[in-house]
């Protein structure tokens, strides 16, 4: 099996450790296990598994240095004195593995628990550590760089206007200086005591080892050191440093998208290969197509040829197939033969040569998923089986027993209840310890006792209401069979085709001529049985067995915002009558939000879904590719808000009203399909969120022509680089992946399927599976003795054997 080492970077991982042996006679002790809270979240598909696998390789891939001397921690703990509390610690050890080791919690950046540099106690550290990883402190972490990354939105110059068309937006509120800064200081405050703890936990030696860390101080000093001249500037500063820096917050509190970085830089000199051929393939068909249009008047040349750059601007455009045939038409309107040369040219670069480099990202995710799952599937053995060290070397004051023969059963008890889990895990585990016998927990039992979750606890539903009356009964039995669910689906499909069918025949009439007197008539009938339907479906299966559905939560909330808007309706325009239109205030009416909300009553046939086996299985893929692809996403999110602050400090203010300047003309005397003509104002760098929709209307590519022509003409020919730059990251590089893990997460979904089927079969029907345990007949199973070595012979796991 692979080492651990080789999977992700070592993270806050220098420890120091005693021996038990060192311990004086007749003090309880413990094996000197210095592990910790290193483990991400609940397996819960693909990305949770791999970030469980990174997060574990920062413990377990820590630093080979072991600093202390041998007898520093039994010297600790003679002056601590206390049998009891030592044992508190052994337990505190042990607690501080299980909780985030065993994939109990979510875990976004996890710390190594360890001793401290000489001097410092462990009873420091271990509450520290835990202080750390308590929701409520990654949650302030979470929203300081969701906060940081949003004052983006605030800032000079503001996106808080109603339009980014620079015909028409207004001058936007500017918050007072001092005011972002204030927030932004809190943020950093914040970062600052992350980045303390964790120097303080791993020693400056180890700390100046590391390369995220060392980022992290980097980038917290130069962003104090920019905040602080932009204080003494009165914020007139003309660039903020600190801006393009904010990224990094995100992704140093992320292990999977470190991870994810990693693999983008293994695929590199593959894509660079590609590239090379690309660039190739772009010159010699550039030097062809000067060669072949050089007539002084040949139109194609005017066109599209004129100079090398504009040549090369018009092929490399061409390979994204966003100017074709716009691009051929001069030429092949002259000779049908050019066409021979653009087919040629897109025949090879965009279908052969880009598709290649589609092949070689998706070479490089090939096995990622199962890959992450195995990795993950050893720590998670690991974890426990150093959990299981700790609590088996305890031994009570007067009594001998020899090391592994078990965990008593009170010691994981009281280490179970100081592990933040969830009520419904923790009482699977107990009724699992219940239904045993004896009072030690074997290595095994232990084990077995965590595979509990890699299933997912379904919560029963609660009872119903009892009726005595037969009647009752029997409306009970109507309104909870799932009939009933049929008739309200088909309810709502006739209300989504009413709707259609009056937007069809209303198509062709001018809004003041239209008549909703019958479509507000049946609009109110749908609302009354929507009610009716919630009415009795509460009555059938109680208010608890209602609100335990999310479908029947979705479809009560809906039917509450129908009725406070048709409510609204009825108190503003009356009730429907002949000529009935109700008045548009703003840019829409409350009739047209009902109409609008009307619509959601299709997500009602989305459970129709799971009963459909191909189209569960297609669903369920994207199920999974929405929850597991958050990493993915913040590569996306980093890359977007990086290109746009550098797009504010390049191109900001360089689109102008047209009349403005002479380099914006009026729409009439534009050429066809310029920036100009297309109005295309709203696209410009002028503001954050403006800039964020351009560089999505450019990653599309559609027309993105349009854009190279435009900015090369209000900003110079060296704009054309900017926007090469990103249409190669995100366009090429990013999307490309994304695919490559569509393809890697939907292949690895259909081809188990079957297997799928056959192991809920044989489950409980409390519970349902993860992807561990679909996927577990695929994994290799670490034996007992790869765990003990790889725990005894670690450098910073000290057993005592």
């Amino acid at each position: 099996m692979a080492d651990p080492r080789e999977e992700s970077e070592p993270l806050l991982s220098r420890t120091r450790g005693g021996r038990a042996r060192d311990s004086p006679a007749g003090v309880p002790s413990c094996h000197s296990v210095q592990v910790g809270p290193a483990f991400p979240g609940r397996f819960q598909g693909k990305q949770a598994v791999a970030t469980l696998r990174a997060s574990v390789g920062e413990l377990f891939g820590a630093s080979r240095e072991h600093g202390g001397r041998p007898g520093e921690e039994s010297e600790a703990q003679t002056e601590e004195g206390a049998g009891s509390g030592d044992t508190a610690r052994c337990r505190g050890q042990a607690g501080s593995v299980l909780g985030p080791g065993c994939g109990l919690h979510r875990r976004r950046h996890p710390v190594s628990l360890h001793q401290p540099p000489r001097g410092r106690q462990v009873s420091v550290a271990v509450p520290m550590v835990l202080l750390q990883h308590e929701p409520v402190v990654r949650r302030i972490l979470s929203f300081s760089i969701f906060l940081i990354l949003v004052l983006a939105f605030i800032e000079t110059p503001s996106s808080l206007t109603s339009t980014s068309d620079v015909r028409y937006r207004l001058a936007p509120w500017e918050p007072p200086c001092g005011l972002t800064q204030g927030v932004e200081a809190l943020c950093l405050l914040v970062f600052a005591a992350d980045v303390s703890v964790k120097s303080y936990l791993v020693g400056w030696a180890q700390f100046q080892k590391n390369p995220w860390l060392l980022a992290y101080l980097v980038v917290l000093l130069v962003s104090l050191v920019d905040w602080i001249v932009s204080l003494s500037l009165v914020c007139q500063e003309p660039v903020q440093v600190r801006r393009l820096l904010r990224p990094f917050f995100l992704m140093q509190n992320s292990s999977m998208m470190k991870k994810t970085l990693k693999c983008i830089r293994c695929s590199l000199p593959e894509m660079a290969s590609v590239g090379l051929l690309l660039a190739i393939h772009l010159c010699l068909f550039t030097v062809l197509g000067l060669l072949l249009f050089p007539g002084e008047k040949d139109r194609e040349r005017l066109a599209h040829f004129r100079s090398l750059p504009e040549a090369l601007t018009s092929l490399l455009v061409l390979l994204t197939t966003a100017n074709n045939p716009d691009v051929m038409i001069p030429a092949y309107s002259k000779n049908r033969l050019y066409a021979i040369f653009f087919i040629a040219f897109t025949l090879i670069g965009s279908l052969f040569l880009m598709n290649l480099l589609t092949a070689i990202i998706y070479n490089q995710f090939r096995g990622y998923l199962m890959k992450s799952l195995q990795t993950s599937l050893l720590w998670r053995r690991l974890g426990i089986r150093a959990a299981y060290q700790v609590l088996s070397s305890m031994t009570a004051e007067g009594e001998a027993h020899p090391e592994g023969v078990g965990v008593k059963l009170q010691d994981f008890l009281q280490v179970l209840q100081k592990v933040q889990l969830g009520s419904d895990r923790k009482q699977a585990i107990m009724e699992k310890l219940h239904s045993r016998s004896g009072d030690l927990l074997s290595a095994d039992e232990f084990q077995k006792l965590f595979d509990e979750f890699d299933k997912r606890v379904i919560k029963e539903h609660p009872p119903r209401p009892e009726y005595w009356s037969p009647f009752l009964q029997s409306a009970q039995f109507l309104f909870s069979h799932r009939y009933f669910d049929y008739l309200g689906n088909l309810m709502a499909l006739g209300n989504l085709v009413t709707i259609c069918v009056f937007l069809v025949l209303d198509a062709d009439v001018l809004p003041e001529d239209r008549d909703d007197f019958v479509l507000g008539i049946l609009n109110g009938v749908f609302i009354l049985y929507y009610l009716l339907e919630m009415l009795l479906k509460v009555f059938a299966l109680g208010l608890q067995g209602y609100l335990v559905s999310s479908s029947n939560v979705f479809d009560g909330l809906l039917t509450v915002v129908l009725l406070v808007l048709e409510i609204s309706t009825l108190a503003a325009y009356g009730f429907p009558h002949l000529g009935w239109k109700p008045e548009v205030l703003g840019l829409l009416s409350l009739w047209d939000v009902t109409r609008l909300v009307n619509m959601l009553a299709v997500f009602r046939f989305l459970r129709v879904i799971p009963r459909v086996e191909l189209m569960a299985v297609v669903a369920s893929t994207i199920l999974d590719l929405i929850k597991n692809m958050r990493a993915f996403g913040g590569i996306l999110v980093v890359v977007y808000y990086v290109f746009a602050v550098i797009g504010i400090i390049l191109f900001r203010g360089v689109i102008v009203a047209p009349g403005n300047s002479s380099l914006a003309p009026d729409n009439g005397s534009a050429p066809c399909g310029s920036f100009e003509q297309l109005e295309y104002w709203t696209n410009n760098f002028d503001d954050f969120a403006a800039a964020l929709v351009t560089l999505w209307d450019v990653m599309v590519v559609n027309n993105w022509q349009v854009f190279l022509d435009a900015f090369r003409r209000y900003a110079g020919p060296w704009s054309k680089i900017y926007f090469v730059l990103w249409w190669l990251v995100s366009s090429v590089i990013w999307v490309n992946l994304f695919l490559a893990l569509i393809l890697e997460n939907f292949l690895h979904k259909w081809d188990r399927r079957c297997h799928l089927q056959s192991l809920t079969g044989d489950l409980e029907a409390t519970s349902e599976v993860t992807v561990e345990l679909l996927f577990r007949d695929v994994l290799e199973e670490p034996t007992e003795e790869e765990l003990i070595e790889k725990l005894s012979h670690h450098p910073h796991l000290q057993l005592c054997r």
